[in-house]
């Protein structure tokens, strides 16, 4: 650069970069920028290379390359004008890191002003150690750190503990250092080294467990300081919304958290202490809100009083019922929380538990609802007798909802207290799931073989075992280790449910089908199940009674039908009518005659001799499985969907067979192929069935069957 030409000075700099009208143009008033910055640099001293670095760090603050400047900012470090360090240290902080070699060059320099007579210079070393020293630089700076610890200068105090931070967090090993010395600061009077020692002795905690014993001494200073804040007179100089010092008074109790966890001595040194933060407290303000919730934080990771939780889950109420965002919010760290401490830590009382319920399960979200469950789970394995039905589900509709997942695992877990409503909701999911069902049915299996008690839980593993017990005698599974299981295995499971005094009519309903439809899926114990089924038919139980006497007529008269009838289910839809979704509140609804109604397993439910006046048909499609009432002269569309309709009507009658015709439609804008579809009735008429062509057009078909009867 020319001698005797002056460059452009910051602020003027910043005003043309400013005015710039394009990204090009900004671009070239910052290249040539840069080029004099370049030429002040060689020149040497010549009292404008710390101006010139200022005007560098600003183009780096606008995202250009300026590592050029890196050596500059270790000459002006050495320079012995404080205008100069500073400028020089600014650039350090911003330009270099551990990974650079130009910052080891600095060492030695922040190394020789920790030594300074001006406390600015050690304030300019200390900063820049605790922003970006390596872990060498730790390891050589260490002891000089430690001896600022105990300087009588408040204001070296403060930045040498923030300091002493970094170096335990670069360097752990180097904790024990700084353990003596960090005791001795809270006897300061001045806020920012008390901040400065609580930060310190906290992270000599975390990192150390062995200290806690040595600074749990420490708790009774730790509290007076603390009262000393809730107590004092208006401060301006530390009043934050009405609140001394909310900074400090935070860190103060995150550090008694610590000290006072699974500690009974230290549990009472900070009870009294606790309770007139949490009553004196204004929560009216941010300020005062942030206390609080730290108060809560640490009354329920101590032990603390009973009436002190109570206390505490009070202030927590008060918080959800709060207008504002900020402390009212439900991002996923409240919601965990709220979950520790209302359910984990919450009063025995059974009123106190039962809300803090309701609010736990009313906090979970699609967000939060893996850290909220794994809490939900550990509280339902010891939550109190009289809380575990509401509990289980709280948790599966939560799940079912929100990670469908779970939903399983709760089954197993508490699968007793599961109400019986949710039984259809876990069938339709694992029915939707079926890259799982192997797994499902060995797990499902496994835990009816262990208890048979657990109702809701045996009748999901009874229909699994009907639908999926090939899987289940493959012995093949990738998700868990498979056990190998006999026939006879399986079938002596669904006979012990079957025979015992704890199984519902409900569950032995679910056993014999299962029974039934495992008579398809085994090859060795058709006989067997053959035999079971006969015995049923007695059965003092009528709906019992009625499906023995149903399936006994699929072996003797039907049995060419039987695999057809008993093949495996299609995916339920839950918005299915039928299907409660678990919700059993509300009026009982008619249901629509106009709409099929499903059938267990492909059978019929009600037998025609018990309304005579209808004859009862079964449509079954690959899709479907409906059966319908046919009055005997009206016409009814039984099926309508996908651009699929069917409809019934009664062309002919008498006193001894009727003529039936099914009319399909088809409204897409296509052909339907595969298209089958089988017809019967129940066991008091002559079945006749029928299939319909493989292709379906896009017109009206008429196919007619006869049914005597």
């Amino acid at each position: 650069m020319p001698k005797g030409k002056t460059t452009m000075r910051l602020q003027e700099m910043i005003r043309v970069i400013r005015s710039a009208r394009t990204q090009g143009e900004e671009r070239g008033i910052i290249q040539k920028e840069c080029a004099d910055i370049r030429a002040q640099f060689r020149q040497g001293d010549n009292g404008e290379r710390s101006h010139s670095l200022a005007k560098l760090l600003y183009v780096h603050m606008l995202g250009y390359p300026a590592h050029f400047g890196q050596m500059e900012c270790v000459r002006l470090i050495a320079s012995p004008r404080y205008s100069e360090k500073r400028i020089g240290y600014l650039g350090a902080m911003m330009l270099l890191d551990e990974k650079q070699d130009a910052s080891l060059l600095i060492t030695n320099s922040i190394k020789n002003d920790l030594s300074h007579s001006s406390q600015y210079v050690q304030s300019l070393a200390l900063c820049t150690l605790a922003c970006m020293g390596s872990a060498e630089m730790c390891r050589d700076l260490a002891p000089e750190i430690e001896r600022l610890l105990r300087a009588s200068n408040s204001y070296i105090k403060k930045k040498a503990t923030l300091c002493a931070v970094h170096i335990i967090r670069k360097v752990p090993e180097l904790a024990e250092l700084f353990t003596p010395s960090a005791r001795s600061l809270l006897s300061e009077k001045n806020h920012g080294v008390l901040h400065g020692a609580v930060v310190l002795i906290t992270e000599l905690c975390e990192h150390n467990p062995d200290t806690l014993d040595q600074f749990r001494k420490a708790v009774p200073e730790l509290v007076q300081i603390m009262k000393g804040l809730v107590t004092s007179s208006y401060s301006p100089e530390h009043n934050v919304a009405g609140i001394s010092d909310p900074f400090l008074q935070v860190r103060i109790l995150r550090l008694l958290r610590i000290l006072g966890h699974n500690n009974d001595t230290a549990s009472d040194a900070m009870n009294d202490l606790l309770a007139q933060v949490a009553t004196n407290t204004d929560s009216s303000k941010t300020a005062g809100s942030a206390v609080l919730y730290e108060t809560v934080l640490t009354i329920m990771d101590i032990n603390s009083e009973s009436g002190l939780r109570v206390l505490a889950v009070n202030i927590l109420g008060r918080f959800l019922l709060n207008n504002d965002r900020n402390i009212r919010k439900k991002n996923t760290l409240f919601s965990t929380y709220c979950t520790l401490l209302f359910l984990l830590y919450a009063p025995p009382s059974g009123f106190y538990c039962s809300r803090a319920l309701e609010l736990s399960l009313a906090l979970v979200s699609a967000v939060n609802i893996r850290s909220m469950m794994k809490e939900l789970l550990i509280f339902l394995s010891t939550c109190p007798p009289e809380l575990r039905s509401q509990t289980t589900s709280g948790i599966f509709n939560a799940a079912e909802r929100y990670q469908q997942s779970f939903v399983l695992h709760i089954y197993l877990l508490a699968g007793g207290d599961v109400r019986d409503e949710t039984v259809p909701n876990l069938i339709q999911l694992i029915t939707t799931a079926s890259e799982l069902h192997c797994y499902t049915v060995h797990k499902l299996y496994r835990a009816l073989v262990k208890d048979i008690s657990q109702q809701p839980l045996v009748q999901v593993a009874c229909w699994c075992i009907g639908e999926y017990g090939d899987l289940l005698l493959k012995g093949e599974c990738e998700e868990i280790e498979p056990v190998q299981v006999t026939e006879d295995d399986v079938l002596d499971a669904l006979e012990t449910v079957l025979q015992s005094h704890m199984s519902s009519p409900a569950t032995r309903g679910f056993a014999l089908t299962a029974t039934m439809k495992l008579s398809t899926r085994i090859t060795d114990n058709v006989d067997r199940i053959r035999s079971i089924v006969s015995i049923y038919g007695s059965c003092i139980d009528l709906e019992l009674q009625q499906r023995a006497v149903e399936y006994n007529a699929l072996f003797k008269k039907y049995d060419h039908m039987r695999a057809a009838v008993l093949e495996r289910m299609p995916v339920m839809d839950k918005n299915s009518p039928g299907h409660t979704n678990g919700d059993t509140s509300g009026e009982n609804k008619e249901p629509d005659p106009s709409k099929p109604k499903p059938v267990e397993a492909g059978l019929l439910s009600e037998p025609a001799s018990q309304n005579p006046g209808k004859k009862c048909v079964m449509v079954s499609t690959k899709h479907c499985c409906v059966y319908v009432h046919v009055v005997l002269t009206e016409t009814m569309r039984v099926y309508e969907k996908n651009g699929l309709s069917l409809e019934i009507q009664c062309d002919k009658q008498t006193e001894t067979e009727v003529m039936v015709t099914l009319i399909g439609s088809n409204s897409t804008q296509n052909d339907i192929t595969n298209f089958n579809l089988q017809a019967a009735v129940p066991k008091v008429c002559t079945c006749s069935t029928f299939k319909l062509s493989p292709v379906l057009a896009r017109t009206s078909s008429r196919y007619s069957f006869q049914q005597p009867y």
